[in-house]
């Protein structure tokens, strides 16, 4: 496709955008980050409301049956009001799932709650540090599973789960309800993502149909999460460089406005091309959805969007000097977004290895 959006998703951009930046705010932001457990239900609700849980699902099962293009357009306003919620990715990864691997009762049972969003997905692939592990530790005997998932993104209040497990013939995804799963909550310095180590002690799973290639398709999974996640990077970047740029067209300091030294313009100029770059990235992923090199489009997305949040989170609080840096001014809610976002999902040494290898591959 093209890198340029059509008159109706610049239409789905615009709505959100304004919807969100009605109805979520710094204020309400702020008191999430001193809670473990508690994410913020205006914006969720909002999610609902809006139809954004259903956009990427089929129609029969009560979604939209738009794609991830538009999708990342609402993941990308997200981000730029720093959604208090992580399930909208979340979900639409348990979703996917379930839609392309699962059999046509596990589809009626899930899907249409999940559409709804009355009923929250997780997707619980990592057993440590590795976010796809070769031997995952959670084991599936007998229709159930026992282990440990470990720093589950939406773990604490997410209803199922796909989960990456190993059984007698190697590695599976099962899909299981949490309902009766031990949860310890990790508290970090962004509590509203509601992360959690989830222990299952024998608890009842489903076999998902992936025909002895369960590692490929949890990837693929990842990999359309990674994208949704690159968007919402991107749109915290754009952000954060927007604020910075008027705040130094603002602030004087030796009789002229900031943005007119050279160290401050031009540093912007720079989150400017990072910003532009992860958004064509992004763009291009979405559109690669089902193409052979899908996963290194979001790959290049992820890694691109990743910096360019970092970056803007970082320039952007230096640029406003000591304000910067106070509870009150919020800016360092896109710092702790932009650390959350950049190890959801797989850090950046996990895509860069992903895509050394597809490259790898390529050129062999």
């Amino acid at each position: 496709m093209s890198i340029l959006y059509d008159e109706g998703q610049q239409a789905i951009a615009t709505e959100s955008r304004r919807v969100l930046e009605a109805r979520v705010s710094k204020d309400e932001l702020l008191p999430l980050l001193e809670m473990t457990g508690r994410y913020h239900e205006g914006f969720w609700n909002t999610a609902k409301e809006q139809g954004w849980t259903a956009l990427a699902l089929p129609e029969q099962y009560g979604g939209l049956a738009l794609g991830l293009v538009e999708l990342g357009l609402i993941a990308h306003q997200a981000g730029r009001t720093l959604s208090g919620a992580p399930f909208l990715t979340s979900g639409f990864g348990c979703a996917k799932a379930i839609e392309l691997y699962g059999s046509d009762e596990q589809k009626a049972r899930w899907l249409p709650g999940l559409a709804s969003g009355e009923i929250v997905g997780a997707v619980a692939f990592a057993s440590g540090s590795d976010p796809l592990p070769a031997y995952p530790a959670i084991r599936f005997a007998d229709g159930r599973i026992s282990g440990r998932a470990a720093g589950v993104t939406g773990g604490l209040v997410a209803d199922i789960a796909v989960v990456y497990a190993m059984g007698a013939l190697g590695p599976l995804l099962v899909v299981a309800e949490l309902s009766d799963v031990e949860r310890s909550a990790i508290g970090s310095f962004d509590n509203s993502r509601c992360y959690a180590h989830l222990g299952f002690t024998d608890i009842p799973a489903q076999p998902l149909a992936i025909d002895g290639a369960a590692r490929e398709a949890a990837l693929h999974i990842l990999a359309l999460q990674a994208v949704i996640t690159a968007h919402e990077q991107t749109g915290g970047a754009e952000a954060m460089m927007e604020i910075a740029r008027d705040y130094a067209l603002t602030r004087r300091a030796f009789g002229q406005v900031i943005g007119a030294f050279q160290s401050v313009k031009h540093r912007i100029a720079e989150l400017y091309g990072l910003v532009e770059l992860a958004r064509a990235n992004c763009i291009h992923a979405a559109s690669r959805e089902g193409a052979p090199d899908f996963i290194v489009a979001a790959a290049s997305a992820r890694l691109s969007a990743t910096e360019a949040y970092d970056t803007a989170a970082r320039d952007g609080i230096q640029i406003h000097g000591g304000i910067g840096v106070t509870w009150e001014a919020g800016l360092h809610l896109h710092m702790r977004r932009a650390r959350s976002l950049a190890i959801e999902q797989g850090n950046g040494l996990f895509w860069e290895d992903i895509l050394v290898d597809c490259l790898t591959g390529e050129a062999a």
